[in-house]
C-alpha cells in the first residue's frame, strides 16, 4: 500500500497502527487562535477564508473534521465568568440537570453526515470530542470548589459523573448511528506545567469507574480514544493508559513533556501534537531543530506531529507557510524511514 499515496485516513490507520505509511498527516489538531487568522489577513491569506476546514485546504493540510459534543442543553444557563461557579450544591446540580445532557441537535448530526461523505471518500478522518470526567464537573463547580469538592462533596462529584457517562454512551451509539469515527478525544485538561492537580487515587476514585464505562463501548467499535490534556502529563500518562484510555495530545512542550521518553515509557500509546509552536516566531533553523527532535519518534508510528496547541498570533503568516514547507519534508522522511524499518 504504501509504494502509493494513501488516502488521509488511510494514513491515519496506518500510522496510528504501527504499519508502514507514505508519510506523515499534515494536521492541525486543533483551530488557529482568531487573533492569529485577523493577522494572517493583514499578510497574505485571502480575506474570504474564514472557515476552518477552507483554511486547511488553502494550506494542503490533510482533513481532520472534529464535533465538539457538550453535555448542555439550549437555555442552559452559563458561570458568571470564566472558572466561577454555577453550582454549589448537590441540590443545585439536580436543579439543573433537567438543563443537561441533551439529544444530539439535527444541525449536530447534519454536519455529522457531511463529515461522513468526505471520511467514506477517504478523504477525511473523522472524530469527535466529549467533556471528560475531570473537565465537566469544574464547569459547574468553577475551578476551585471542584478541587475541593473531591474531598468535601463526593457524593456530588459521582452522581454529575454517572450522569455524564450514561448520557455519553448514548452519544456514541446516536453518532455511530450515522458513522463511525476514526478517534475520539476526551477533554480533560487535569495536569499543569508541573502536573497533574489531583492525585492518582483521586483519579482512580472519581474518574477511571467512568472511563470503564465508556471505553468498552469505544473499542466494540473500533473508535480510538485519546485523552486531551494540557500540562505535563508525564505522570498521568501511566494512569490513562491502564484505565484502557490509547492515547493523548496535545503533548505541550513548555511543560517540559518529551516525547522520546513517552515513547519509552508507553511503547503503543497514540500521540498528537508536540511541535513547539514558541519554535514558529523564531525562524526555519528553529522550526527544523523541533522537526529533528521529532523524528525519530515519529517514524516509529503511532504518533502524529502537530502544533503543541494552537499557533499564537505572535507567528507571521511567512513564518507558518515556512513550517508548512519543513512539515512535508520531515513527513515525507518520516514516511521513508518507516517503510525502510518496516520493509
Amino acid at each position: 500500500m504504501t509504494s502509493a499515496a494513501m488516502t488521509t485516513r488511510e494514513r491515519f490507520h496506518a500510522v496510528m497502527n504501527f504499519q508502514p505509511f507514505d508519510r506523515l498527516p499534515l494536521l492541525e489538531w486543533a483551530a488557529w487562535w482568531d487573533k492569529t487568522i485577523d493577522r494572517w489577513h493583514g499578510e497574505g491569506l485571502p480575506a474570504a477564508i474564514t472557515d476552518r476546514y477552507d483554511i486547511c485546504r488553502h494550506f494542503g493540510l490533510d482533513l481532520y473534521c472534529q464535533e465538539w459534543i457538550a453535555p448542555r442543553g439550549p437555555g442552559c444557563p452559563w458561570p458568571a465568568s470564566h472558572g466561577a461557579p454555577l453550582i454549589q450544591t448537590l441540590d443545585d446540580y439536580r436543579r439543573l440537570r433537567p438543563h443537561l445532557y441533551p439529544r444530539l441537535a439535527a444541525d449536530t448530526l447534519d454536519g455529522w453526515r457531511r463529515f461522513a461523505e468526505l471520511q467514506r471518500r477517504g478523504e477525511a478522518v473523522l472524530w469527535f470530542t466529549l467533556d471528560g470526567f475531570f473537565w465537566f464537573p469544574r464547569t459547574l463547580l468553577g475551578i476551585e470548589p471542584h478541587l475541593y469538592a473531591f474531598y468535601d462533596q463526593p457524593e456530588l462529584m459521582h452522581e454529575i459523573n454517572r450522569d455524564l457517562a450514561e448520557w455519553m454512551l448514548a452519544v456514541v451509539d446516536a453518532l455511530c448511528a450515522v458513522a463511525t469515527p476514526d478517534f475520539m478525544t476526551f477533554a480533560e485538561d487535569l495536569s499543569y506545567n508541573h502536573g497533574p492537580m489531583l492525585s492518582e487515587p483521586l483519579f482512580d476514585e472519581f474518574l477511571a469507574p467512568y472511563y470503564g464505562r465508556i471505553l468498552p463501548r469505544l473499542r466494540e467499535r473500533g473508535i480510538l480514544a485519546i485523552i486531551d490534556s494540557d500540562g505535563d502529563v508525564t505522570v498521568p500518562a501511566h494512569w490513562f493508559e491502564r484505565t484502557g484510555l490509547q492515547g493523548i495530545l496535545p503533548l505541550e512542550r513548555q511543560a517540559a513533556v518529551d516525547i522520546a521518553r513517552l515513547r519509552r515509557d508507553h511503547p503503543r500509546l497514540r500521540f498528537i501534537g508536540h511541535f513547539d509552536k514558541m519554535t514558529m516566531a523564531r525562524g526555519e533553523e528553529a522550526m527544523r531543530q523541533e522537526f529533528e527532535r521529532l523524528l525519530p519518534t515519529a517514524a516509529q508510528g503511532g504518533f502524529l506531529i502537530s502544533c503543541d496547541h494552537q499557533t499564537p498570533p505572535g507567528v507571521p503568516y511567512a513564518n507558518y507557510q515556512t513550517y508548512l514547507r519543513l512539515f512535508r519534508e520531515y513527513a515525507d522522511r518520516a514516511g521513508a524511514r518507516s517503510r525502510g524499518a518496516m520493509a
